[in-house]
């Protein structure tokens, strides 16, 4: 296979036909022989034919190595231990700290162990005691990172082992029971556990720093990943909250971004994971609650030819003698039926903007305008909706949501018989809702964005007497006032983040078409939309790429099922919904999105459809 140059920093390879725009998809899980012991919360790492899993519930447990066929015992650490993580594979490897669960509290073991292929030795001290951290799990007993992790508290330290000492290097994002990959000098700290919830961030360390990345699409804690994963790596297993729903879901890391392929057979957290990339692994014990001996192996039949052709990643087809790219042109995009949800709603916070098709979350809100008002809150999981733990105060009239399912807020709103816009400002940890600090001004009818419940902004709404053109940006302790819009407005939409986003539409004395730009620190008038509107759904991450959907106009026909893409410039119409209604919100991104509920009473109130946007691909042109 002859290897092209890099076109605009694509590795671009030859093939003879056009591939599948996601290759990573064909890998399968399938059942291998168990562990000899059910086992949760050890420390594993390795290869596909030499992993390792030592310590772990029920304690003490049994050290086991997998030679590519089977499991067998070998020799028990000096100091038994669980939540602790290993790096390396049977010829050599360490693991540090952990917990005894025979003495209580975090972090109540220091030591750390070396594994030279034939025995343990203890090595030099952590300078801090941790348990549930992550690891460079593709590391050996001379050369491996540890980060973040818990005792007492979240933290976000990091220490590297050079075979003699440790030594603290660069700070993470502090969390704990996220999942660790890669080497001392490439590896990523994924997901877990952060004071603000189970969150999605990926970070990668290059020997010396760590710069954010690409997001995971599941928030995920207590899972696991192949150890040697750095640039490419498999993500799965865990749990989305504390507790909260257990996770089959597979992602597939190509050094750029993250792909969602096929489930693991058995959700289960507290799981380990060895392998050399993401085309081959494995996936051992766990919790499903029980502890579980089970072994699931991850492997691509055929192996692709790419892991994953990216959007905009340019190939060489040899048969049409053309160069083509991968491309989504999300105007082609069509809507499909999804999963209705439990309670009828309308008029209500969330879908928090930053969500996933496969993983929305719906809370508050009412049947029609003016009541009566709910509590209820709602998860989808691309399939199916459940219900989750209750807001404290009932409300809705379009209150502002923001965030994902791991961390996200509820502000504003109306409860029902108040006669002023609520006040309530409600934070969700992936598993509950707490109160939180009030904005500073109280409005109903207006929209938020954001990535999380502590990085969010609201805009616009009505205050009881007016329409608002106040903005507010949410830190994750208090509300500071910005500049306002150019045009004051309620029931309008907006996406983006804190540092760029877009205001769209809305209501003043008319429905309004105006669209603004936020900068992070002004707003500025860009191209309208087609059709005003209010009350409308909108959806995608960024401010550059995104659509408007259904909404109440006028003249009649008031319900619309018009939809209208934003490219970062301009509006296009694409193909409409199926049921026309106002009062629904939105989440995904612009070429898988999602909407659900609505007016006008009756079915409408239920339903939910999905947006997709195929990869294609496409011949290059050249005049």
């Amino acid at each position: 296979m002859t290897d092209f140059k890099g076109i605009r920093g694509w590795k671009v390879q030859t093939l003879s036909s056009d591939p599948a725009a996601s290759i990573a998809a064909s890998g399968v899980w399938t059942s291998a022989p168990n562990l000899n012991a059910a086992i949760r919360e050890g420390g594993g790492s390795g290869t596909p034919t030499s992993a390792i899993n030592v310590g772990g519930v029920p304690y003490p447990m049994t050290s086991e190595q997998w030679n590519g066929t089977t499991w067998a015992t070998f020799a028990n650490m000096g100091t038994p231990r669980t939540k602790n993580q290993t790096s390396g594979d049977y010829t050599n490897a360490i693991t540090a700290n952990g917990a005894t669960p025979s003495t209580p509290g975090p972090g109540t073991i220091n030591n750390c162990e070396s594994w030279n292929g034939s025995a343990w030795s203890e090595i030099a001290e952590l300078s801090t005691m941790r348990e549930s951290y992550g690891m460079s799990t593709g590391g050996t007993n001379t050369a491996t990172i540890v980060f973040g992790g818990y005792q007492g508290t979240y933290l976000n330290n990091v220490e590297s082992w050079n075979g003699s000492s440790w030594t603290e290097v660069a700070e993470i994002a502090p969390r704990t029971q996220l999942m660790g990959t890669g080497t001392s000098t490439a590896a990523l700290a994924i997901s877990g556990n952060s004071p603000s919830g189970v969150t999605t961030a990926n970070e990668y360390w290059n020997g010396s720093s760590w710069t954010e990345i690409a997001e995971v699409n599941t928030a995920r804690r207590a899972g696991a990943c192949s150890s040697e994963g750095y640039p490419s790596a498999l993500l799965f297993g865990g749990t989305t909250g504390s507790p909260g729903p257990l996770i089959a879901k597979t992602e597939s890391w190509d050094g750029t971004a993250w792909t969602e392929v096929n489930d693991l057979g058995t959700a289960v957290f507290h799981n380990k994971g060895a392998g050399s990339s993401g085309s081959s692994a494995l996936s051992y014990g766990g919790q499903t609650p029980p502890e579980v001996a089970s072994t699931e192996e991850w492997t691509t039949t055929p192996a692709p030819t790419f892991q994953k052709l990216n959007l905009g990643q340019v190939y060489f087809n040899s048969t049409a003698n053309a160069f083509k790219v991968t491309e989504q042109p999300v105007p082609g995009g069509t809507w499909a039926s999804g999963g209705n949800t439990n309670q009828a709603r309308a008029y209500y916070g969330g879908y928090a903007d930053h969500a996933t098709q496969t993983e929305a979350f719906i809370y508050g809100g009412s049947l029609t305008s003016g009541g009566p008002q709910l509590t209820q809150s709602e998860n989808y999981n691309g399939t199916s909706w459940t219900e989750v733990a209750d807001l404290n105060t009932a409300r809705g009239e379009r209150g502002a949501g923001a965030g994902t399912y791991a961390s996200a807020l509820f502000a504003g709103g109306q409860v029902q018989g108040e006669p002023a816009p609520a006040d309530e400002h409600e934070q969700w940890d992936g598993s509950s809702w707490s109160e939180a600090t009030e904005s500073n001004t109280d409005r109903r009818d207006f929209h938020g964005n954001g990535p999380s419940g502590s990085s969010a902004m609201i805009v616009a709404g009505y205050d009881g007497s007016t329409y608002v053109a106040n903005t507010e940006i949410w830190n994750g302790s208090s509300w500071t006032e910005v500049a306002d819009l150019n045009t004051a407005r309620y029931a309008n939409g907006s996406i983006g983040s804190t540092t760029s986003s877009i205001c769209a539409g809305g209501r003043t004395s008319s429905y309004v078409v105006v669209n603004e730009s936020w900068d992070g620190s002004s707003w500025s008038e860009v191209a309208d939309m087609s059709t005003g509107r209010q009350s409308y759904t909108m959806s995608g991450h960024t401010s550059t790429l995104g659509f408007v959907a259904t909404g109440y106009k006028s003249p009649a026909p008031n319900y619309v099922t018009n939809v209208e893409l934003w490219n970062g410039s301009s509006w296009t119409e694409i193909n409409d919904v199926s049921t026309a209604r106002s009062g629904a919100s939105g989440g995904g991104t612009a070429s898988a999105g999602i909407i659900a509920t609505g007016v006008p009473p009756g079915s409408n109130s239920q339903i939910t459809e999905e947006f997709t946007a195929p990869e294609t691909n496409k011949t290059i042109t050249v005049s």
